[in-house]
């Protein structure tokens, strides 16, 4: 049924009284759901009777938020396909109770096609009918059976888009029993926000366009599925009662597909780059191969035939490409070879195939027949199958390399010559310097010793004498002539210790320090001296005699030189120098001196203090320095004057390593 609504103007009075009064309800809504005019009957209905023209807007008001979206579904559906719809739904009155209401309505269009409102009419709904416990058909039974088992989700709506037949997969969807979706409208079923996706492609299947599209859906758990959907329209003769929906799950499938896309895509990135690299390998091993100078490249079958000439081939052997492919690359060699490695090029070739590689020296010939000095590198090339693809030449120009070799031949012949003549030299030297060792050891002493035996005759001649004057000068004289001979004594120890050989062996320095503090506290018994010396020092490499002696000469020192501190403390200790081996020390308590004024400190007979305040003739450091250079180690001083001194030195250790720990001044005095 269609009824226009007379919305103004004079021409309507006359049916204004039969739009009021009949029988049914009419009301004119525009897109927005607005009520543009109702008439009194379905005032009367709504409890608006005496509501002013103003309030209209009211008067449609549906009872719950299912209501509103399906009168806008309804709407929609009219507006797309200008069919009549009808709607059963729920209008609030006035009282707030629920009015239930079946509204059909048809569109008004103006001279454009456009909508303008809908003119629609409605009456009470009519009750439903009590549920009757009925018994399916088995024909029903059978086909409601099937459909349950199918993995596909299929439902039927009519026009209304009333839910008339759901399968139990359809169902379970939206968390329902099939029974329960029966009599659903379509937006209570759909969500919201899926309601404008699919309304056009709905009114699109009611229209008779059946409708396939896949699209992506949340489910319960909140993860994405894809579904294929197909909306074929019921079509009875020129009407359409209704749409079947089917609904596949591909959520697999698409899955499946992503995976295998990304697949290929990540494939095709890597054959690009890949690829890339190979082209960037290329370029970079041709321009790498083109541009040597000194070296060249080729490449020869298993026969030694040359298959691939590159420039920088032809820039070294003078040879065109043209010219020299397909030729044996024995063409290249020199046949006046003086090379001492050199063998023939059929004999290169089978080294190099059983051993994978060979290397020759000799001579090479260049295309204007001169010849140049090379070093070739000849590589069997297989592939993974250990199948022999051809064999690489690598040849340098060794020519500037063989004259070098040449002269340095000469120059090594000629030096051999030179240390002979100067091994002579010093064997001569040598042998001067035993004499002079001899001389030292007894012409010299032959003086001393008569000046200290006539010194000795004149005091007994003299006896007690008076004269204190004379007293004094004999005294004088047996020191002078004493110093003297300890100075000889140093001197010939000085020398011998250059000559004589080092006898390396393990040397426990714990008992052998001992020894030597036993002697010199024997020697001082009369002094109160602390000795501070470290327990478990390390067994170090060396010669045990010379090492004692060193020690001694440092301890003596440090006995010598704290003589007058009336609370002498000498103390020996041990540390692992991070260069290698252990540094030891020697610190005394003692007088010390400048360390900036003792620039010649390990030097013979040098003091660094007076004869008359400290005894001594110079010569202990300087032979200490002597052995502990004789085993490869370092000595240097760290003093002040009225502060002590401290003698660090190092010495090769014999056994395993240890965690470095070093003072920072020792540090810098080795890095000095």
């Amino acid at each position: 049924m269609e009824i226009d609504l007379p919305l103004t103007g004079p021409a309507c009075d006359s049916a204004d009284g039969l739009f009021d009064h009949a029988p049914c309800g009419l009301i004119a809504l525009d897109a927005e759901l607005h009520c543009l005019r109702a008439n009194g009957t379905l005032l009367h209905w709504l409890g608006h009777a005496d509501a002013p023209a103003h309030a209209l807007a009211d008067v449609f008001e549906p009872a719950d938020h299912g209501s509103q979206q399906q009168v806008r579904l309804h709407l929609d559906l009219l507006r797309q396909t200008g069919e009549p719809q009808t709607l059963d739904l729920s209008l609030r009155r006035a009282d707030g109770s629920v009015f239930r209401a079946r509204m059909t309505s048809s569109a008004r269009l103006d001279t454009d096609g456009h909508f303008l409102h809908s003119s629609s009419l409605v009456v009470p709904a009519p009750e439903p009918s009590p549920p009757t416990d009925t018994v399916a058909s088995p024909t029903e039974a059978l086909l409601r059976g099937v459909t349950d088992r199918i993995p596909a989700r299929l439902a039927y709506y009519d026009k209304d888009l009333v839910c008339r037949f759901a399968n139990l997969a359809h169902a379970a969807r939206y968390g329902k029993r099939p029974d329960q979706m029966v009599g659903s409208h379509l937006s209570d079923v759909v969500r919201p926000d899926v309601l404008p996706e699919i309304l056009p492609r709905v009114a699109a299947a009611l229209s008779g366009q059946r409708q396939t599209f896949e699209a992506e859906r949340l489910d319960a758990g909140g993860q994405r599925c894809y579904f294929e959907i197909h909306y074929i329209p019921d079509q009875q003769g020129e009407e359409v009662r209704g749409i079947f929906i089917e609904l596949h799950d591909i959520s697999e499938r698409r899955r499946t597909e992503e995976l295998v896309l990304n697949a290929n895509r990540d494939l095709e990135d890597r054959v690009r780059e890949r690829t890339s690299e190979l082209y960037d390998s290329e370029q970079r091993y041709r321009l790498m191969v083109d541009a040597l100078q000194d070296y060249c490249i080729y490449f020869v079958d298993d026969g030694g035939r040359i298959t691939e000439w590159t420039e920088s081939a032809q820039r070294l052997h003078g040879h065109a490409r043209p010219q020299i492919l397909g030729q044996s690359f024995a063409t290249l060699m020199s046949s006046d070879n003086a090379g001492e490695d050199e063998v023939d090029p059929a004999q290169v070739l089978r080294l190099a195939k059983s051993h994978g590689q060979w290397e020759s020296r000799g001579w090479r010939l260049r295309e204007d027949g001169s010849r140049f000095w090379a070093h070739s590198v000849v590589t069997a090339l297989r592939n993974e199958q250990g199948e022999l693809r051809g064999l690489s030449c690598i040849t340098r120009d060794m020519t500037a390399a063989k004259n070098l070799e040449d002269v340095m031949n000469d120059l090594n012949r000629e030096l051999e010559k030179r240390v002979a003549e100067r091994t002579r030299q010093l064997v001569a030297a040598n042998k001067d310097l035993d004499v002079f060792s001899h001389m030292v050891s007894h012409d010299l002493r032959a003086p001393l010793r008569h000046i200290s035996s006539f010194t000795g005759l004149l005091n007994e001649q003299l006896g007690e004498s008076e004269d204190a004057m004379v007293q004094q000068c004999l005294q004088s004289i047996g020191k002078s002539t004493k110093r003297m001979s300890q100075m000889i004594e140093g001197l010939l120890e000085y020398a011998r210790l250059g000559r004589v050989s080092v006898e390396s062996q393990p040397v426990p320095l714990s008992p052998l320090l001992h020894g030597v503090i036993a002697h010199l506290r024997q020697e001082n018994a009369q002094r109160q001296i602390e000795w501070v010396i470290e327990p478990d020092l390390p067994m170090v490499r060396g010669d045990a005699m010379l090492l004692a002696q060193a020690w001694g000469n440092l301890l003596d020192n440090a006995v010598k030189y704290t003589r007058k501190h009336p609370k002498a403390r000498i103390e020996v200790g041990c540390k692992v120098n991070p260069v290698g081996g252990h540094m030891f020390y020697v610190s005394d308590n003692g007088a010390g001196f400048d360390l900036e004024k003792a620039h010649n400190l390990f030097v013979m007979f040098q003091r660094q203090h007076h004869s008359m305040d400290f005894e001594g003739n110079g010569t202990g450091l300087a032979l200490t320095q002597r052995i502990i250079e004789r085993h490869e180690g370092r000595i240097w001083c760290e003093t002040a004057p009225g502060r002590g001194c401290t003698f660090y030195f190092t010495l090769p250790f014999d056994g395993p390593e240890h965690a470095p720990e070093f003072t920072a001044s020792a540090m810098a005095a080795l890095a000095a």
